[in-house]
């Protein structure tokens, strides 16, 4: 009885039941194995030479060695198999392999991990009935912005609602942030609650970025005086920040993984709409800015004790409060939204 509690606590704090967006094509490279995870599940992940995207367990039903570790063996179809490190078993798509000695392709001996591949984008419920609706948002963000990059890739020592609270909370930048915006007030506007899909506005008024700063990263120059911040969330696997630079309008999207229910990924995928040509020579930078934002996120949450309890509350923390109402009901929504 013990041991069937603990896999349902571990299994409400991953909130199974969501989409995760688990990668973007570009992070694949043709015809390489990859590693992902998630719900405490190794898989391999490879995308073949016809842009199709495919997932295995990660381990070998043989003698049990990692396949990401291995490498993909292209067919002239342009289809390809993972291939296991240990003895070069090749696996297809569904899990089958030939054995050596023999001309017979065996039956699946492993499940492949369901995918949703929208676009660019590769989502999955990792192998549970869904129990809420995969957002239509990167698909409609992908067509009215440019994609720059990817940046942040990380796996954070930290369970998903910590990681969750951190990123909508509206008062970290003077904390965390510090030295990358030099935030002198938050100036909060409004908070918008539909259920699990939500929106912030605010508006940030900063410092001046010393010679430091700009020698580390040219991009805060690019940054306005005052930050206007529209905040757009998908419960729980994705925060979007709409802005404005010098440069071009921004969607910086954010998203998280629960790889373990001790483990979070996150990573972010940088999108733009550039006012000149000139966005591009600026595009290292940029991706460099979300790097050390994600970096600080990260450090602080593997710095947090966070079983402890909350004794004090600061203004602001309607985003903390939406994330608290929709975590302890999921997949149901709490009405009434008392955030609205």
């Amino acid at each position: 009885m013990f041991l069937l509690c603990l896999v349902e606590v571990n299994r409400m704090s991953m909130l199974q039941g969501a989409p995760w967006l688990l990668a973007h094509k570009s992070m694949l490279v043709v015809d390489r194995p990859a590693k992902v995870s998630l719900y405490g599940q190794d898989y391999v992940l490879w995308k073949d030479r016809n842009d199709n995207v495919h997932a295995l367990p990660n381990v070998c039903p043989h003698m049990g060695a990692m396949l990401s570790e291995g490498w993909c063996e292209a067919h002239s179809d342009g289809t390809s198999t993972v291939v296991c490190p240990f003895h070069a078993l090749e696996f297809d798509v569904a899990g089958c392999t030939v054995l050596p000695g023999t001309q017979k392709k065996t039956l699946p001996q492993m499940e492949p991990l369901e995918l949703i591949v929208q676009g660019d984008f590769i989502w999955s419920y990792g192998g549970v009935e869904p129990l809420v609706p995969v957002p239509d948002l990167m698909r409609k963000i992908s067509l009215d912005y440019q994609f720059v990059g990817i940046a942040g890739d990380t796996s954070v020592p930290a369970s998903l609602l910590p990681m969750l609270l951190n990123m909508h909370d509206y008062n970290h930048q003077n904390g965390t942030h510090r030295e990358m915006f030099r935030i002198e007030e938050v100036l909060f506007e409004a908070f918008v609650d539909k259920g699990h899909h939500s929106e912030a506005f605010m508006k940030m008024p900063k410092a001046s970025p010393t010679r430091r700063e700009i020698f580390k990263n040219p991009s805060v120059l690019m940054m306005p005086k005052t930050i206007e911040a529209h905040l757009e969330n998908y419960f729980p696997s994705m925060v979007i920040f709409h802005g404005e630079t010098a440069a071009g309008t921004i969607a910086q999207c954010h998203f998280f993984i629960p790889e373990s229910a001790e483990r979070t990924r996150t990573y972010a995928l940088l999108f733009a709409q550039p006012k000149s040509p000139a966005f591009w020579l600026m595009k290292g930078a940029f991706l460099n800015l979300v790097d050390t934002v994600v970096a600080q996120d990260a450090d602080i949450l593997s710095k947090l004790y966070a079983e402890s309890s909350q004794k004090i509350k600061l203004n602001n923390e309607v985003g903390i409060d939406w994330v608290r109402r929709n975590f302890e009901s999921w997949p149901q929504v709490r009405s009434p939204n008392l955030s609205r």
